[in-house]
């Protein structure tokens, strides 16, 4: 049983896919949550509604979290609102689908990737971090590709290799306040972002590649990362939790 009765959390990308899923796991525990988007209102309008049908507060929160000043203002918002941030989720980022050898990678490929997945990952992590109190919780979602790279999207794998760095290097700077960082690492996961490589038979044949024979769901992420936010996880900081159906065991 988790309970997070009373907690206050942010979740980035917090309408649809992972953030999604792991804002409504977090309200079905006792969370209230404060959604954040980029542009799609209505998606965050949505999930806004189907947190205060389980009975806990809910808000929308738009920035671009690239956006140092707006992220700040939209942190400042929900810790006026509520008083503070005890769970902070950040899952907003990017995948560009399209493969490009990094010959042949222009610098404005390179250059979005890492405002989308590393800045905005700074900007937000600090932000929220100001406005959390003694015992919060801090859990980023970075991926396989961190781990052990992606051919031919060097730039998505080098954003999440920084996130593990960045959730170990922050882990130990905030251990005294008993505040939690880690980051669950997922490998496929069905949700739109992934459209692209699922069409056709390329659905078939990433599951046949993954050892448990299947695609994660949104819900398979949210669990973990959830249960990094409860109360008894608060000896667990620093670490990245893996969750891609043994992918990463598969040479």
């Amino acid at each position: 049983m988790i309970d997070l009765s009373g907690k206050r959390a942010l979740v980035t990308g917090g309408s649809r896919g992972i953030g999604g899923a792991v804002s409504r796991l977090l309200a079905q525990c006792g969370a209230d949550v404060a959604v954040h988007y980029r542009s799609r209102r209505a998606d965050a309008d949505a999930m806004v509604a189907t947190v205060t049908s389980t009975g806990r507060r809910a808000m929308a929160i738009a920035a671009e979290l690239s956006d140092r000043a707006a992220v700040d203002e939209a942190c400042a918002a929900v810790a006026d609102a509520w008083g503070g941030i005890d769970i902070f989720v950040g899952n907003a980022g990017i995948w560009p689908a399209d493969e490009v050898p990094v010959v042949e990678m222009d610098d404005d490929r390179w250059a979005r990737t890492m405002r989308e997945n590393v800045d905005g990952m700074f900007f937000s992590t600090r932000a929220a971090l100001r406005h959390m109190g003694n015992g919060g919780r801090v859990v980023l979602v970075s991926s396989t590709a961190g781990q052990r790279g992606e051919s031919m999207h060097a730039d998505y794998g080098a954003s999440k290799g920084a996130m593990i760095s960045f959730v170990k290097s922050v882990a130990i700077e905030v251990a005294g306040r008993g505040i939690t960082v880690n980051s669950v690492a997922p490998g496929w996961v069905d949700t739109e972002m992934c459209e692209a490589p699922f069409a056709g038979e390329g659905r078939a044949r990433i599951a046949g590649a993954i050892p448990v024979g299947r695609i994660a769901t949104p819900d398979d992420i949210a669990f973990p990362i959830v249960c990094l936010c409860a109360p008894q996880a608060r000896h667990v900081t620093g670490e990245i939790v893996n969750v891609n159906g043994g992918s990463v065991l598969c040479g």
